[in-house]
This record gives C-alpha cells, sequence and structure tokens, in this order.
C-alpha cells in the first residue's frame, strides 16, 4: 500500500516511532507554505527558525533512507495550501493511503479532519508521542470538579511520573510549591555566564521569504542567526542550561533587567514546541543534573523549573482542547480598546514597555513576567481587545503556537475567559514592576507619583481599571483585598485617576 505521511513545521521529532524503520512505498512530505506564514503577522526570526528547522529535519529523515517530497516556500509545484499539496500528491504518486500527526492547534486539526472526510482513500491520524499528556487528560481529570486549579493538577502530575517525589504521595524538599523562593530581583549578581555558541548564517532562507514578499514584524541579524534550528543545536542549549544557568533559575525567574534579556531562563521553548526536543528528556536532564549537584542546586531552582514544564505546559494544553473552538471568542470583561502603536515599534516613554516591545521585536523571545506583568498587563489595564491582544503574541514569539499562546494570553494574561485559568487578573501599578526590575530607574516617568503627568500611567489606568469592572470582581474573594483598597481610596484622588486614565486611553500613542 502507497502511503504518504504528512509533517507540519513543529512536528520535528527525531524519536518518533514513524522513524525507527523505513519503508519504500511510503512517502513523507513537509511544505512551507503561505498559508502558514501569512494568517498572523509573524516576527522574521520565527519563520526563519521553522524553516531552517524544517530543513534540518527533512535532511535527518533523509538521511536515514526515508523518501522525503519537500516543497520549500518558492517551489514551482507548491500550492501554498496544506490540502491541495496534499491532494495533488496524492493524484501524482496514487496515494492509497494518507497519514498524519495529530496537529496542537484547532485550525489544522479541523482542516485536516474535513479533508480526510472528504477524500476516498484510507486514512489514519498518530499521536505526536510529545507530550505528557493526551488532548482529553486534563477534561477527565476535573470532571465533576467544580473549578480548574493548575497546583492540583500539577501535584497529580508529579505523582504520576514520579518527579520530585520523596515516595508515592510526598514531595521532595517537603513542599509541592516553592514559588515564594522565585521571586528575587537581580541587581548584577551572580554573573550570567550565557553562551551564544550556535550562531549561524541564514541568509539564503531570509532572501527567499523577502522574495516571495511575506509580511513579517520583529528585527534579524542573518548572519548571526541564535535560535537552536537542529537537534544538536537544541541539546547543546539544554546542556549549557543545565551546567551553567539552572543553579540560579528558579531565584531570579521573575527578575527583569535593562542589561540582560534572558537572565538565567533556559531559552528552550522554541526547541520543545517545535518538538526537537520532548518535555520528558528536557526534565530527566534537569533531574539528573539536580541530583549529582544537590549540594549546589537548591530544590527551589529545579521545582520552579518542572513547573512550568510538567504542570503549566501540560495544563495549558488541556485547557485549550477542552474549551475550543469558543475559548477563541471569550472577552469576559468586554474590552474593546485598540492595541497601542509602540506594540510594533516600541517607541513609548514607558521604560518597562520600551524595553520588554524592543526586546520581544529584536529577539522574538520575552520570558513570562515580561509577557504577563509588563506587556500584558498593560494591555489589560488599558483594556485591549482580546483578539488584538492574542494576534500580537501569536506573531511576535518564536515559540508561539495557538494552543500554548491563546490560553496563556485570554486566560492568563488578559483574563477574557473570566477566571476559568486565572483565578484573578494579573494586574498591578508600577510598584510590582520596581519590585523586580530596573526598568523604573530611568524612565521619562515616576512610579512613586501617584497623581499628576508625570506619575507611572500604570497607577493611575490600575485603579481606573479596577472601578471600572467592579461587577465583574464583586464575587471573587482573591480581588477582596484590591477591591477593599479600592473603595477606601479618597473619592477626589479616585476621580484624578480616572480622568488621567481617560486623557492616557484617548491619547496611548503619546505616552
Amino acid at each position: 500500500m502507497k502511503k504518504l505521511r504528512l509533517l507540519l513545521g513543529d512536528q520535528l521529532n527525531h524519536k518518533h516511532s514513524w522513524f525507527t524503520s523505513t519503508d519504500k512505498n511510503t512517502i513523507y512530505f513537509i511544505a512551507e507554505i503561505r498559508q502558514e506564514t501569512d494568517y498572523v503577522t509573524h516576527h522574521i526570526q520565527k519563520i526563519v527558525a521553522f524553516f531552517a528547522s524544517m530543513r534540518n529535519f527533512y535532511q535527518f529523515i533523509k538521511n536515514k533512507g526515508h523518501q522525503v517530497i519537500y516543497y520549500e516556500i518558492d517551489a514551482e509545484e507548491n500550492q501554498q495550501d496544506l490540502v491541495k499539496n496534499i491532494q495533488h500528491l496524492i493524484e501524482k504518486y496514487e496515494i492509497e493511503k494518507f497519514e498524519y500527526q495529530l496537529p496542537d492547534e484547532y485550525r489544522l486539526d479541523e482542516q485536516l479532519k474535513n479533508f480526510c472526510i472528504n477524500i476516498e482513500i484510507e486514512t489514519e491520524a498518530f499521536d505526536t508521542e510529545h507530550f505528557y499528556t493526551s488532548r482529553t487528560d486534563l477534561t477527565n481529570f476535573y470532571e465533576g470538579k467544580k473549578e480548574m486549579t493548575m497546583e492540583y493538577f500539577y501535584r497529580y502530575m508529579r505523582k504520576k511520573h514520579s518527579i520530585l517525589m520523596q515516595n508515592e504521595k510526598k514531595p521532595e524538599g517537603g513542599k509541592w510549591n516553592f514559588d515564594k523562593s522565585n521571586r528575587k530581583k537581580w541587581k548584577g549578581k551572580p554573573e550570567i555566564p550565557h553562551k551564544r555558541g550556535f550562531r549561524k548564517d541564514v541568509t539564503k532562507i531570509l532572501k527567499k521569504i523577502r522574495e516571495q514578499d511575506i509580511k513579517t514584524t520583529g528585527n534579524i541579524e542573518a548572519e548571526n542567526f541564535n535560535w537552536p534550528t537542529s537537534r544538536a543545536d537544541s541539546l547543546k542549549v539544554l546542556n549549557y542550561f543545565c551546567k551553567n544557568l539552572l543553579v540560579h533559575f528558579g531565584d531570579y525567574q521573575d527578575a527583569m533587567h535593562t542589561n540582560q534579556y534572558f537572565l538565567f531562563h533556559s531559552r528552550l521553548s522554541f526547541a520543545m514546541n517545535s518538538k526537537m526536543l520532548s518535555p520528558q528528556e528536557i526534565i530527566e536532564k534537569v533531574m539528573d543534573t539536580y541530583h549529582e549537584n544537590s549540594e549546589a542546586i537548591d530544590i527551589s531552582q529545579v521545582e520552579g523549573f518542572v513547573r512550568q514544564i510538567l504542570g503549566w505546559r501540560e495544563y495549558m494544553r488541556g485547557i485549550y482542547w477542552k474549551e475550543m473552538p469558543g475559548y477563541r471568542r471569550n472577552n469576559k470583561l468586554n474590552n474593546q480598546n485598540s492595541l497601542p502603536d509602540f506594540y510594533w515599534t516600541a517607541e513609548t516613554k514607558m521604560n518597562c514597555l520600551h524595553h520588554a516591545v524592543k526586546q520581544s521585536l529584536d529577539e522574538a523571545y520575552a520570558h513570562h513576567i515580561q509577557r504577563l506583568m509588563i506587556t500584558g498587563n498593560f494591555a489589560l489595564l488599558a483594556q485591549i481587545h482580546p483578539d488584538e491582544v492574542d494576534t500580537w503574541y501569536l506573531g511576535i514569539y518564536i515559540d508561539a503556537i495557538e494552543w500554548v499562546e491563546m490560553p496563556n494570553t485570554r486566560g492568563m494574561s488578559q483574563f477574557a475567559d473570566g477566571g476559568l485559568v486565572a483565578t484573578k487578573p494579573y494586574v498591578s501599578s508600577g510598584s510590582y514592576i520596581n519590585k523586580m526590575s530596573n526598568y523604573c530607574k530611568d524612565c521619562h516617568y515616576n512610579v512613586n507619583k501617584k497623581e499628576g503627568e508625570t506619575a507611572c500611567p500604570f497607577n493611575s489606568l490600575y485603579w481606573n481599571f479596577l472601578d471600572d469592572k467592579r461587577k465583574h470582581f464583586k464575587d471573587n474573594q482573591r480581588m477582596n483585598m484590591m477591591m477593599s483598597l479600592l473603595n477606601k481610596m479618597d473619592p477626589e484622588l479616585l476621580k484624578k485617576h480616572k480622568e488621567r486614565a481617560s486623557r492616557i486611553l484617548k491619547n496611548i500613542n503619546q505616552y
């Protein structure tokens, strides 16, 4: 039976069982297509990274003896549409069975399901063999429960996979969560030994992308591209993180600094989300490093990292498949404003936003607190429509694939789902930003001023947001303290905050 097997750009799993043996009657198909480059405005580094990684993966399976058809973006036969390309190959090679791995994005899942319904040959879908969980494990875990909390799912995962466990029931170190130990401000020490050892020249790929006139955002150094685009690169990043950065990861995972974009973060998210590395092998390597160096590496450094992958990443995926397709339309706070222009230019007098956005444009990366408490916090306080926030996050970050981006943005960051993911909105005045970063030091605005035109815009926007959304938070126990402070505020001061917030929102691109 002649088979055609599809591989998507985020299905670069070198260890997948498909590749354990070769079959002369099986053809693999990988394609760079406009359907995927154009559905949102992507960062140029994101498109380059995917194309480079896909081409390396093509060489890998080809070298193993598999038959592979690869369409580059400008290939003559490339119809720039996934199902049109597949249909053409089925007819050309007289394919009798079409196989694919389950996509991680709802839109692609629907596209392929509908295609398979309408073709006459046999079809079959396979697991990507990447995640710890299936699409439905989280739904089953919370069946019959009144509310969902990531912490309990995380504990279940720790027990199930025997990770950081003293025995079957007790967590190693006596606590499940060391989050309170993960909130230190970085002040220049300890030194951050980031090695940038896998730079490569992507000029040829970049030239083809630009010749096709693909609309992108962001910046790129084509001769010094610094993201992993092969399994060898990815393993190098993992090994370097474990050897040099893990020892301080937990302490400073929430810290932000103008001179350090990456701090002690691993930069493994693109390698993992494209499946060049699996979450299992990453956690196993981290755990081996910890056990071999337990005198030097505190458990709080390791638990904070494991929580992000074993807990949060799998939880977000479960939420996505449980709640789609309706989740993409959630706007429970009824926010309607437009995203400020400076999200695309970094041209703002607010130093925190300038640095977070500029870093995003330059590196296609910002760590989770920059995304949550700077760009996300401001977007929520400014009451931006979640569709616009979603589009920005999905496009600008190299690791953004809808299954992980949308629940983090629309749920965790923008509270657009009304509390399904986050138990309270992640908003703050400028004081939190000042506590966790040096952004406020050289800012045009004064973080300590509560009112007036030189006061930090976050301050007035914060109180204005709480006042505007009172009805949404009146029954939220985790908001009681914030709402109590709002209710005790001098009415004249609140009036000044709301007037200033109104001026900011009307002239947002001038701030």
